[in-house]
């Protein structure tokens, strides 16, 4: 009896590894690379330090004197952190990590959800080795700890549509009240709630208008009970943000492209933008094929285009400070869905690979090229953040151009800069290793599997 128990515990052990190894490599591998990174400060970090020390101090969130502008829960977040680990900036940034590894898991979360459990692996891959969220997962600011939220608001929403769960879609209502009231980027995740939900309840508008109102009214009611109550100014202080009033310094003119030139530049790269087109004209040219997914790449373009169009709104219609040189603070709310869009070309060229085992004359190098195309950009824009977070890692000072004729942008300062001979290299290079094999080994078998068959056709 022993022994068959032991065997079935293997067996367990062996099928669990078998469908979570993937994910596993992906969340240990951020969690090495990170370490090697930061922790990187400036102004705003320590602005935010002073309110967290604010909140143990005083009970609310004063920095300098002053209340903070911003939702209080990051900041008591962190207060009750302290309170348990210590005060220390080093303390407050691995919390701001560990939110930034709730990130990665929930990506492949919605992955799944949104496309396939391959799409999810590959999504996480790009979203943790992307510097733009690694440099903030490693920065004692708010950001990360936002996303996390905003993404689990939407991940535990899309399970209880899936489940027509109503006591579920109320305890998402609930998160995205904390998102909010962490910082009101969140406010960008009701774009694929709406959708989402008008597309599960749109045949009973009754049921449709409760479960959006009931959703709504946890946020409203935090929001009365911190600005109203607690704070004593009222609800449109939500919008008297330094953000929304503070000009653009004289020595930058804005243009239309400081956000694009950032995506490029430094949140993305042109290899994962590449990839990131790909995908769309896969799906504009295939709709029957990816007619499946078209509401999930819809809902992905929605909010890219909310997002980025909102940032360049503020930053050159508006010529307002924050939004212009705060780009990678802005737009981070898009990149989610810039890694799910991305990813699902994986997915989308194993798609055409077996389409190709159906077609004849040129059509088949034809779709067997764009296929392997697909495969190429995914894997290079992988690489190539790889190969900028290493470079960064090594470096004291980094600034994110919002144009690339002057010298003006969103600065962090790291102290720690690691070296070729630190044992925090060799740590960073075992996380990307790491991380590589899941995705070796979620491809071993589509790709043993499509040769064979391929090899057959011929």
């Amino acid at each position: 009896m022993e022994n068959k128990g032991t065997v079935t515990q293997t067996f367990h052990l062996k099928q669990f590894l078998s469908v979570h190894y993937p994910l596993l490599t992906v969340l240990i591998g951020f969690l090495m690379v990170s370490l090697s990174l930061g922790p990187y400060t400036n102004g705003d970090t320590q602005w935010e330090m002073d309110a967290v020390e604010g909140v143990l101090n005083t009970g609310l969130p004063y920095a300098n004197g002053y209340l903070m502008d911003q939702p209080p829960i990051g900041f008591y977040l962190q207060a009750l952190w302290f309170t348990a680990f210590g005060v220390s900036v080093g303390n407050g940034v691995f919390l701001v990590t560990l939110f930034g590894l709730g990130c990665v898991a929930l990506v492949y979360g919605l992955g799944c959800l949104f496309y396939s459990r391959t799409t999810g692996f590959f999504a996480a891959l790009l979203f943790t080795f992307s510097p733009w969220h690694l440099i903030l997962s490693r920065t004692f600011l708010i950001d990360a700890p936002c996303l996390f939220f905003t993404l689990l608001s939407l991940f535990v929403a899309l399970v209880a549509l899936k489940r027509d769960s109503f006591r579920l879609f109320v305890a998402a209502g609930i998160v995205f009240a904390v998102a909010f009231n962490t910082k009101l980027y969140a406010v960008f995740m009701l774009i694929p709630l709406l959708i989402f939900l008008y597309q599960h309840k749109r045949n009973n508008r009754k049921r449709l208008a409760i479960w959006l109102a009931t959703f709504i009214l946890p946020v409203l009611v935090a929001s009365i009970v911190w600005y109203e109550i607690i704070t004593g100014s009222d609800l449109y202080a939500v919008f008297l943000h330094t953000d929304f009033s503070a000009p653009i310094p004289d020595l930058a003119n804005p243009t239309p492209f400081f956000a694009t030139h950032f995506l490029v530049s430094y949140g993305l790269g042109w290899f994962f933008i590449d990839a990131l087109i790909l995908s769309l004209v896969f799906s504009v040219w295939q709709r029957h094929l990816f007619r499946g997914v078209r509401l999930s790449d819809a809902v992905c373009v929605a909010v890219i285009a909310c997002v980025i169009s909102i940032n360049v709104f503020l930053g050159a219609i508006l010529d307002l400070k924050a939004p212009f040189l705060n780009t990678i603070k802005y737009s981070y709310q898009a990149l989610p869905f810039f890694s799910l869009l991305t990813a699902s070309l994986v997915t989308k060229g194993l798609a055409l690979l077996k389409v190709s085992r159906l077609s004849i004359g040129l059509r088949k190098p034809f779709f067997v090229g764009l296929g392997v195309l697909g495969f190429i950009l995914v894997a290079a824009a992988v690489f190539y953040n790889m190969y900028f977070v290493h470079m960064f890692s090594t470096w004291e000072y980094l600034i994110f151009k919002v144009d690339p004729n002057i010298n003006v942008g969103y600065s962090l300062f790291n102290f720690q800069p690691i070296t070729a001979d630190s044992l925090l290299m060799y740590l960073q290079y075992l996380g990307f290793a790491l991380a590589l094999s899941g995705a070796l080994w979620v491809s071993r078998n589509k790709l043993q599997l499509l040769l064979k068959k391929n090899r057959a056709a011929l």
